[in-house]
């Protein structure tokens, strides 16, 4: 006499399956547009088995909404399971974070990237906080994955959207090629998530004192001194003091134009139009100009030269290695970074009554924004009422 089918009423979406000598659960389900029907494993036939079974089948359903869902670790047996995991789910993110440097540096090659991007983007993918994901698939780049780990970074937005610029490109190139069914950056409130997570920019305008900038001036050498001394008076980027030429300085009007930037040992235009302009001198920055013209000027266009080798500096690292920390040490003054040198400028041309707007426009600003958000404690009372305003009283 045969065995007698067990005739409980099933969940939705769980069914009984009937084999020669047992009877099996089975859960279904939609993947990736295809129909999944799953065996649970032996087990007795009863009303809590197919409780489980359901709950288990809406866990399941749960995570594919999420982008989470593993086929393997629920089926590890199944021929689906290994369907998708050929599909590129299982992909290592190491070989695919190589491939996207890759394309990169033939970018730059063809003249479509610049030098000092690649730079930043290798920076990126090589760094420290990107090894977590190296030994990681593309599946297990779950959305809830990606969000711990932007949330426990502890750095500023701004940091953080430089690391994800070169590592979201990635999924979008496994997303286009079939790898992925979703980018799972496209499931994540990233403006939000920073918002709540980011760490605040500890940077900020520290500029030297008069009494500094006078013991580094003195504490210069004769090839040192008309470098310093300009970059105090005029407050160029680093980039630009590079990129700065002879013919687009003129002393008897005491102004430079400004319309290079180098970084990374490529000149280019600014990024904007307001990066272009003319710069006007003091006479600080002038006498600077007159002292440097013997050393550089029969050399070439570049006014500046590395005191080392004689040569046009290559970038902002140098003259930071090579001038910069040595004459700070010297010179007993605590040490800030080169771009202080820029700060210094603004904050003491707004302390000694400098229009605002005026100086957005000798900074190189597109608007004056940026000069009340950096350097607004040097900014005089007068020039902290509306701008509509300033024009009616004068």
């Amino acid at each position: 006499m045969g065995r007698k089918p067990v005739t409980i009423e099933c969940p939705r979406g769980v069914s009984l399956r009937e084999f020669k000598h047992e009877q099996r659960i089975q859960i279904a389900f939609s993947y990736r547009g295809a129909e999944c029907r799953e065996l649970l494993p032996p087990q007795s036939i009863t009303k809590s088995a197919l409780t489980y079974a359901a709950g288990l089948r809406v866990e399941i359903l749960r995570k594919i909404a999420d982008g989470e869902f593993q086929y393997g670790e629920y089926f590890p047996d199944s021929t689906k399971a290994k369907k998708f995991e050929n599909a590129g789910g299982r992909a290592l993110i190491g070989p695919l974070l190589d491939a996207q440097l890759a394309t990169y540096e033939k970018q730059v090659k063809a003249g479509k990237l610049s030098p000092s991007t690649l730079a930043g983007y290798k920076k990126a993918l090589n760094s420290e906080r990107m090894k977590a994901w190296r030994t990681k698939t593309l599946a297990e780049a779950t959305p809830s994955a990606l969000r711990s780990w932007i949330s426990e970074m502890n750095v500023t937005a701004k940091f953080t959207r430089n690391l994800l610029t070169p590592f979201r490109s990635v999924f979008e190139d496994a997303l286009n090629d079939d790898r992925i069914r979703f980018d799972p950056f496209d499931r994540i409130a990233l403006t939000k998530l920073l918002k709540q997570t980011a760490k605040s920019s500890e940077y900020q305008a520290n500029p030297f004192t008069a009494e500094e900038r006078a013991a580094i001036l003195e504490a210069a050498r004769a090839d040192e001194w008309p470098m310093i001394q300009f970059w105090f008076n005029a407050g160029l980027r680093p980039g630009e003091m590079i990129a700065m030429k002879w013919p687009k300085v003129d002393l008897k009007a005491a102004k430079v134009r400004i319309d290079l930037n180098q970084v990374e040992g490529v000149e280019k235009a600014p990024k904007t139009a307001a990066g272009v302009r003319d710069v006007d001198l003091n006479h600080d920055a002038v006498a600077a100009l007159k002292a440097q013209e013997p050393i550089s000027k029969a050399k070439g266009s570049h006014v500046w030269l590395n005191p080392a080798t004689g040569e046009p500096w290559t970038n902002d690292a140098q003259i930071r290695k090579t001038m910069w920390v040595p004459l700070l040490k010297r010179s007993g003054v605590r040490y800030r970074n080169p771009y202080q040198a820029r700060h210094t400028f603004a904050s003491a041309a707004l302390t000694a009554g400098a229009n605002p707007w005026y100086l957005a426009d000798q900074l190189g600003h597109e608007d004056a924004t940026m000069v009340f958000t950096i350097y607004g404690k040097f900014i005089g009372d007068d020039y902290k009422k509306p701008k509509a305003q300033l024009k009616a009283v004068s």
